[in-house]
Formats: C-alpha cells, structure tokens, sequence
C-alpha cells in the first residue's frame, strides 16, 4: 500500500505559539523575564525544546548544556499544561488526509515530538483517529534523522516502505527521508517558508490542496 508519513509540528499544525510560550515560562522562573518571540522565532519552535532553550540562553549571553537539561523537563511540563491553547492545524491539512485515504494511502505520523505530548495534542484537535501510526520521539531509542521510526510508522499501517514518503517542514524531515531512502515533501507554508527549497527535497507545496497530486506522482507504479 502507498503510504503518507506526516511531521505533526510545522508541518500539519501550527504549535510553535504554545511552544514558545513554554519557552518563555521558563526563562521567566529563572528570573529573567520572556526571551523569545512568538512570531519571530516561531522556526526555532520547530526544532525542538532543546533549541528553544538553546536560542534564549544565547540571547542572555553564554550557553551552558547543563542549563538547558535542568529547564527540558521543566519546559516539557509547562507545554503539557498548555499544549492546545494557540495551536491549530494547517488549512486544508485533514481533507489532504482525507483525500489520501479516499484514494488508496495509508497515513501515519512520526514526530520528534515525545510521544505523550503527541497524543495529547492530536486528540486534543480531534484527529487523532484519522491515522493509522504515531512514532513518537520516545516511541523507539532513536528519533528522527534516523530511518528508523519512519520505517516504523510505515510498518505500523501496513504500508510498503519502497511505496512511501515523508511530509514534512525541516532539515530533520529532509535528511529522515533521504536516510530511509523515500521521497520528502516539504511544506513551504510553515516559519521557514520557500528557504526549504535549499534542502532540495523531491517537491514543495504551497498548500496542502497539492499533497494528493503531488504523492500520485512521486509514489507512481
């Protein structure tokens, strides 16, 4: 079976004010008052908690790892308290899914995102059972670059791993795909916007009313 693996965070929905507001919740224990920008440094948001921390901590002078792994679990609390409050999906992202299915696809997702936080949001937006895997960061010891949990998330619905792409918005979505040897598309409506062309990836959409077209033909018997 054709199969579609979606990226979760920049790539179906929009969570980088919830997880910059995290972020910040942090620094403002620490005393020093809101580091970062919803808008401004909502690509940094997408790359993770750790370089959210990373990117305020440079911002207030030295980076010190042993900081950032003090403040990672408890940046991670204060998003699981607050997962959903700005976050919603991307236009057009559940009838692109739905679309895919209706059309033979099976879709799945793997996330970097640990795999609680993950199932919270997605049934927190109601879409949870609209796919048939969810990989987690946590779900096996390796994450995203590695093939691996791609592979998982394919196996997971019954997919054909030699018939299957990856949906997603970063470098890390890039170099998974060209690791597992498959297709990526990389979403050009995110913070990163047409700059994902330098990560030349098979295709780029604009809107997610392309995705069906787009997988028929890099998937093509």
């Amino acid at each position: 079976m054709r199969t579609v693996i979606f990226d979760l965070d920049g790539t179906l929905a929009d969570t980088s004010a919830d997880l910059i507001a995290a972020a910040n919740h942090c620094f403002i224990e620490m005393g020093v008052g809101p580091q970062l920008d919803a808008v401004g440094d909502a690509e940094t948001a997408f790359h993770g908690a750790r370089a959210m921390l990373r990117l305020g901590l440079s911002r207030m002078g030295d980076v010190d790892e042993a900081v950032i792994d003090k403040w990672y679990p408890a940046l991670l609390d204060a998003y699981d308290d607050n997962i959903s409050v700005h976050t919603s999906l991307y236009p057009g992202a559940i009838e692109a899914v739905e679309s895919l299915k209706s059309d033979g696809f099976a879709v799945g997702i793997c996330t970097n995102k640990p795999s609680g936080l993950a199932e919270k949001l997605l049934n927190n937006l109601k879409i949870r059972d609209i796919f048939g895997s969810m990989i987690g960061a946590d779900t096996l010891p390796v994450r995203k670059p590695d093939p691996r949990p791609f592979f998982a998330a394919v196996d997971g619905v019954g997919g054909n791993r030699a018939q299957s792409l990856l949906v997603g918005d970063t470098n890390t979505d890039r170099e998974t795909s060209r690791n597992a040897g498959v297709p990526s598309v990389l979403v050009a409506f995110g913070p990163a916007g047409d700059t994902v062309a330098t990560l030349k990836p098979e295709a780029i959409i604009e809107h997610f009313d392309e995705l069906l077209g787009v997988s028929r033909r890099l998937l093509a018997d």
